[in-house]
Parts: structure tokens; sequence; C-alpha cells
């Protein structure tokens, strides 16, 4: 099947590097960069949630765009997260994207202000028409405090050839088939929880927009790959090995769990902005023995 545009199966949401100072971290952030071409990722998303991107400026965000876009020098699509609960500051956001050199925008559904489903097909429809570069939508109705319906995004998907995707972080996989049966079969579903990849891959989604690849991409491609080679077995027990690294990374808000870990690698200092904290040295050592486990059993299968 050919997609409207195929930003690849395994996208990395990345986390923002800081400084003992909280200003970013630009170095880290190359190092970064290139620590996740390691892990195969496809795609790297910036400034987006696990970004921390309700505290960093638009002004850092830019910036951080173009760094990666520097580091990576083709080697991964770099997506910029530009969403926003104001229309208006949306559709500038992802503008600003488009001239800056991103490859795609990440919008997530408006936060707190809860609009209808019109109101986000008319929030949407702005965005699309703005801009030429292909749009991911975001539904995350745990952090919007609303859901985008499949008709709705169905809606999108048929009216905006440059609507290319839904990043979907709902638990309720019924929802994944209606928009799997309501979309084009060129529009793309992916993942927005590492933990849900494979029950998602066998009800037609492409891929997943991921955390835990910061540390396990190699296994999550090697996982997509299998399922969609038919070699369903090997992908659900690499799924049942990575799965309790999936759930531990998010004992702690987001992306104070993957951060720590990144830190205890040598790849990044160990620092959240506020009114995120770290996490405490047990839980540290709890996601590192987490992670060696889990590399224990890939290395005895």
């Amino acid at each position: 099947m050919t997609l409207r545009c195929d930003l690849g199966e395994l996208i990395t949401a990345m986390i923002t590097p800081l400084d003992s100072t909280k200003a970013v971290d630009y170095k880290s952030l190359e190092k970064v960069s290139k620590h996740l071409i390691e892990q195969k990722t496809d795609a790297i998303v910036v400034a987006g949630t696990t970004g921390e991107s309700p505290t960093l400026t638009h002004e850092e965000e830019q910036e951080i765009l173009y760094c990666v876009k520097s580091t990576t020098s083709g080697a991964v699509k770099v997506i910029m997260g530009a969403g926003s609960n104001s229309t208006d500051t949306a559709v500038m956001s992802s503008k600003k994207a488009q001239e800056l050199g991103a490859d795609a925008i990440l919008s997530v559904v408006p936060y707190y202000n809860k609009p209808s489903q019109q109101g986000m097909i008319e929030h949407f429809s702005a965005i699309a028409k703005a801009v030429d570069i292909p749009v991911i939508l975001y539904n995350i109705p745990s952090r919007t405090g609303v859901d985008m319906a499949p008709s709705t995004i169905a809606f999108l998907a048929k009216e905006y050839s440059n609507i290319v995707a839904v990043k979907q972080s709902n638990a309720n996989l019924d929802l994944v088939s209606e928009i799997r049966m309501l979309c084009p079969d060129d529009f793309a579903i992916y993942s927005g929880d590492d933990s849900l990849t494979l029950p998602m891959l066998s009800l037609g989604a492409h891929g997943v927009v991921s955390v835990a690849s910061h540390v396990a991409g190699c296994e999550i491609k090697s996982m997509i790959r299998n399922y969609k080679a038919g070699q369903v077995t090997a992908a659900s027990n690499m799924h049942k090995i990575l799965y309790p690294l999936f759930k531990k990374i998010f004992v702690a808000p987001n992306p104070t769990p993957i951060k720590a870990l990144l830190s205890k690698m040598g790849i990044i200092e160990n620092y959240v902005r506020r009114p995120l904290v770290e996490v405490d040295e047990q839980l540290r050592l709890e996601l590192s023995d987490c992670l060696n486990c889990v590399k224990n059993s890939i290395e005895n299968i």
C-alpha cells in the first residue's frame, strides 16, 4: 500500500536536553539526534510533549528544529510539534515550521478550551490550508480533555490531502478500528503509546510515535518489521520483553523517566523544567534495572 506521505514506521518523540541552568543544551541535542539515528528511528518529533513543549519558547522550538535538521542532515525526517489551543498560534507555528524546513508538523487537538468536533474541524482546516507540508493530527484526550472522534479524523483526512496521519493516544482500540474503516487507505495511523504498538498494528496502524525508542529503538523497529513480515510470534515475543520497559517509563510524568535513563547512559544531564521534577535516585535505579533486564532478555532470545 502506498501512503500519501510515508514518514516511516518508527518515529521518536524526542526529549529536549537541558543544562544545570535549565537552558537548552544544544551540544547534547546533537548527541541525542545521532543516538536516535543509531537506534534506527525513521523520524524525530521535536518540540512535542516529550520535548517539554509547554515550557519552551517559540524561539527555542525553532532553534531546536534548526539544530536537529542540521545535525541529522537528511538521515531522518524531522517533524515539528506545532500545535496550540489557539488556532491563530497553531497556524503561525505551522507556517514557521514549514519556513524552517520541517518535513512535517504534529498538531495536537486544542487543549484546555475543550472544542467541539466542529471546532476541531475548523481548527485543523485552518492549519491544513496554511501550509503545504504534511500534517499529523494528534489525539490525546488524557491531556486535552476532549477526544477527536473517528468521523472527525476521517472528514479531515478526506478533505485535505496534506493531512496524512493521526497519532492516536487513546487506549480504546475500537476507535482504531473505526478510524481505519472510515479513513482512506493511504492515511496512516500511528500508535501514540509504546505498549499499544503491536495491538494497533493488528488493526491497521502503520507504526508508532515512541518514547521508549530513545533506549530500545532497534528492538521496537524489529517488532514492527517482524509483524509486517508475518512473523507474528517473534513480534509478540519482543512485545512481551519490552512491555515492562514500556510501562516503567511512564510511572512518573513524561519525560522525567526517559531523561533519567538517558542521563544514566551518559547521553544527557538529568534536568527538566518546572513544574516537572527529576525522578528520585530510587526510581532512577529501578529504571536502569528494568532496561538491563530487557536487554539481557533480548540477548537470550
